[in-house]
């Protein structure tokens, strides 16, 4: 069926989207995601100028268009399973359709990898390279096992000094957890503190729109998001337009600072194994694990639902531990 204007069409959906989305208080990057999916997925099928709405659309419509990512675009398997729960996520939650094909689709096998570990004199070296705020930052999520996003969206109010102890709100799963807060970086944790009080100053007297908060909380309380306990640790220093209530504000820190500060210290540090910002975090429990501390303490500071997802770091330790013997080294020793 051809539309006067598909792009109208296209575009009440993608509003419907966003408002269900919202609605549920997913993250702006999954409603990021799944609108990317569910407008790549419309146009891919209208290609041929004929625009179809999804409801219109079935089984093999789909199966197809999943096909086209896994042959054609050749996308990971977490791509390939991004794309299915965003159209999944279309026709369940905002078209209010749940046919029986949608339970038959196959997800793709997630594959397992031993996640890259870094030594601790890797680590040190590292420290090394990165300066200031990038270094404070790195030294927290590696003594604390916090990923990337839990460490820039920090608040004020969850840091307890006296108690020696961070709390961690809405990770992973929407749950929370606390940590222990590394005594090494202490004082230099209070000094960031310190320098985001005198930024949350500047924005109080220059009369600016706060920091976001969950939607609920706002509802309940307006100025919550003024408040000195709710402000970043790691404010950004720039102000931006919060992309949801166009409201101009102070964001934290953006992923990008650290990522590219991490990415030029391995390189000065001669680090050849492949390292990101995530593997602070690997290499934070598998030196716990080294330590002796148990495998359950290691899971609650992860954060992890079930344990057998910490026990992927049991893997990195069975040879690096030295208790297998090669069956070289048993051999009488020859003439060089």
């Amino acid at each position: 069926m051809k539309t006067g204007n598909p792009s109208f069409r296209s575009t009440r959906l993608l509003d419907q989207v966003r408002e269900r989305i919202r609605y549920l208080h997913y993250s702006l990057q999954t409603e990021k995601a799944y609108l990317y999916w569910v407008r790549f997925f419309i146009r891919w099928h209208g290609r041929g100028g004929v625009m179809r709405h999804p409801r219109d659309m079935g089984a093999a419509d789909l199966e197809a268009f999943l096909n086209m990512l896994a042959n054609e675009r050749q996308v990971s398997p977490s791509t390939h399973n991004q794309a299915l729960s965003a159209l999944l996520f279309l026709y369940r939650e905002v078209l209010a359709i749940d046919l029986p094909w949608l339970n038959g689709l196959n997800r793709p096998a997630q594959k397992k990898r031993i996640p890259s570990v870094l030594t601790r004199d890797e680590v040190g070296a590292l420290f090394q390279f990165l300066q200031d705020e990038m270094a404070l930052l790195a030294k927290l999520l590696y003594g604390t096992g916090m990923r990337l996003m839990e460490g820039l969206r920090l608040r004020v109010k969850d840091v307890d000094f006296d108690r020696r102890v961070i709390v961690v709100r809405d990770g992973k799963g929407g749950k929370d957890r606390v940590v222990m807060l590394p005594q090494s970086i202490s004082a230099a944790l209070r000094q960031q503190v310190l320098q985001a009080r005198a930024t949350w100053d500047a924005d109080l007297r220059a009369g600016r729109g706060g920091v976001d908060v969950p939607h609920a909380l706002e509802n309940k309380y307006p100025r919550v998001g003024h408040s000195w306990g709710w402000f970043w640790v790691f404010p950004s220093p720039t102000l931006s337009v919060d992309p949801r209530t166009g409201v101009e504000r102070r964001h934290h820190l953006y992923e990008e600072r650290l990522q590219r500060a991490m990415k030029k210290a391995v390189a000065q540090a001669g680090i050849a194994k492949p390292v990101s910002v995530h593997t602070l975090r690997h290499s934070f429990a598998t030196h716990l694990l080294q330590a002796g501390t148990d495998i359950r303490t290691v899971q609650e500071l992860l954060g992890h639902s079930d344990v057998s997802t910490t026990m992927i770091y049991t893997h990195v330790l069975k040879v690096a531990a030295g208790g297998t013997v090669s069956p070289l080294d048993a051999l009488a020793p020859t003439a060089a």
